[in-house]
C-alpha cells in the first residue's frame, strides 16, 4: 500500500510547501488569544477565519477542506471504487450555536464534503480521539487490501473552539504558554487547528511512500490517562514492525505524539525504551502547530513525508532539557540527514494507540 500525494492547510501556511518553509524558519503558529469566556489562552489558530471563507454555503472547516483537497483532485477520476475517509473529533462543532444539532453531526460533514468532491461511495467517518488522523490512514489501507476500493482519499480536519478548550482545561491539561514536548518544564498541551489530506493507493507508480506496516491497539487504561507502562503503544509499534517485517535499526526517525503533558511524554519515552527505539532521533511537531486533535496524526504524517524527501530532521520546538525518566533522543536542531524510513505514532483518550511505518519510494 502506498501514499501518492499529500497536502495540508494550517495557520503556518495554506499548502504543504509554505508549511515546510515556515518550519525551516522555526516559526510557530501558537499565539495567546481570547476565545469566548477564556482569556489569554495559548493556541495555534487561523488569524482571520472569515478571509478563508470562499464558499459561504460551507462551514469554516469545509472551506479549508476544499483548499486542501482540490489540488489533489487534479488528474483524478473518482469512481465507485474510490473511497473517502474523514477523520475529525469535533467537526462542525461551531454549528451548534447557529443551526440544528443534525447539521453539526460528523456524518453530515462527511456527506457534504463527499458530495462536493464528487464521491459516489458512502463516506466513512473516523472519530477515535487523538489517534483518528493516523488511524484513518490505516483504515484506508485495509479497505484497499480487502478489495473494497482501489484508492482512498483520507481527509483530517479539526478546529479550536471554546468547548474543546474548556474540556481540556477541566482535565487541568492545558499549558500556561506554548507547549514544550518532552521537556523537564513541560506543563500541558497547547491546542491547534488544521486540515490535512492524503491519497492512499495500491499503485506503486507515482507514489511518495510505501506503508510498510501499521498497528492499532487500545489498552483501555483510563478514560483520559495513558498507560504508565506504554502497553498499548508498545503493542501498536510491535504490530507495525511485524507487518513491515523489518527491525528497529531501519527506522531513521520517529514522529512522536509528544503532546507535552506530563503523562503522555513519559509514557512515550517508556514505550520507546521498551522496544529498543530510545536512541532513534525523535521529534514532536506540537510546538509548531499545537495539538490539532483529529487532524494531528495525518498532519504530522504529511510533514514526515516532506521531511523524508527533503532529507531534513525537524527540531522539537520548545524542547531544551529532557524531562522523562527514560532516555529519548529528542531532535533539538533542524539538520540534514539521509531519511528513508519513518515511524509515526499517535496516542489518545481511552487508551487508544496507533503506529505506522512508512518508507520513501
Amino acid at each position: 500500500m502506498y501514499i501518492s500525494s499529500v497536502n495540508c492547510v494550517t495557520p503556518l501556511g495554506m499548502d504543504l510547501d509554505s508549511n515546510w518553509s515556515a518550519l525551516m524558519r522555526s516559526e510557530s503558529a501558537i499565539r495567546t488569544v481570547d476565545i469566548g469566556m477564556l482569556k489569554s489562552v495559548p493556541v495555534a489558530r487561523f488569524a482571520d477565519p472569515l478571509a478563508l471563507m470562499k464558499d459561504l454555503s460551507l462551514s469554516f472547516l469545509e472551506n479549508l477542506s476544499l483548499q486542501v483537497v482540490v489540488p489533489l483532485l487534479k488528474d483524478k477520476t473518482i469512481t465507485e471504487r474510490t473511497g473517502f475517509v474523514l477523520s475529525t473529533t469535533k467537526g462542525n462543532i461551531d454549528k451548534l450555536r447557529s443551526t440544528s444539532a443534525q447539521e453539526a453531526q460528523l456524518g453530515r460533514m462527511g456527506e457534504v464534503l463527499a458530495d462536493r468532491f464528487g464521491f459516489t461511495a458512502k463516506p466513512i467517518v473516523v472519530s477515535h480521539a487523538c489517534v483518528s488522523g493516523l488511524l484513518a490512514v490505516s483504515i484506508a489501507k485495509r479497505l484497499i487490501q480487502m478489495g473494497q476500493y482501489d484508492e482512498v482519499l483520507v481527509l483530517a480536519a479539526d478546529q479550536v473552539s471554546e468547548f474543546v478548550l474548556s474540556g481540556f482545561q477541566s482535565f487541568q491539561a492545558m499549558s500556561s504558554g506554548p507547549c514544550r514536548p518532552f521537556d523537564v518544564e513541560r506543563d500541558g498541551v497547547t491546542l491547534g487547528e488544521a486540515v490535512a489530506a492524503a491519497w492512499v493507493t495500491g499503485q506503486w507508480t507515482g507514489s511518495l511512500v510505501q506503508i510498510l506496516g501499521e498497528g492499532a491497539i487500545n489498552d483501555a487504561n483510563h478514560i483520559s490517562g495513558p498507560s504508565r507502562t506504554g502497553e498499548g503503544l508498545v503493542r501498536s509499534v510491535a504490530a507495525a514492525f511485524k507487518e513491515a517485517d523489518i527491525t528497529g535499526d531501519r527506522i531513521d526517525f520517529i514522529s512522536a505524539h509528544g503532546t507535552a503533558t506530563l503523562y503522555n511524554d513519559e509514557m512515550e519515552a517508556i514505550a520507546f525504551d521498551r522496544i529498543g527505539l530510545s536512541g532513534v532521533p525523535t521529534h514532536s511537531l506540537k510546538g509548531y502547530y499545537g495539538h490539532t486533535l483529529g487532524a494531528s496524526g495525518l498532519l504530522e504524517l504529511v510533514i514526515s513525508i516532506k521531511s523524508m524527501y527533503e532529507n531534513r530532521l525537524v527540531a522539537t520546538k520548545g524542547f531544551a532539557n529532557l524531562g522523562t525518566s527514560k532516555y529519548l533522543h529528542v531532535i533539538q536542531d533542524t539538520a540534514s540527514a539521509v531519511l528513508n524510513c519513518c515511524l509515526k505514532t499517535a496516542s489518545g483518550f481511552g487508551g487508544s494507540n496507533t503506529a505506522m511505518i512508512i518508507k520513501k519510494v
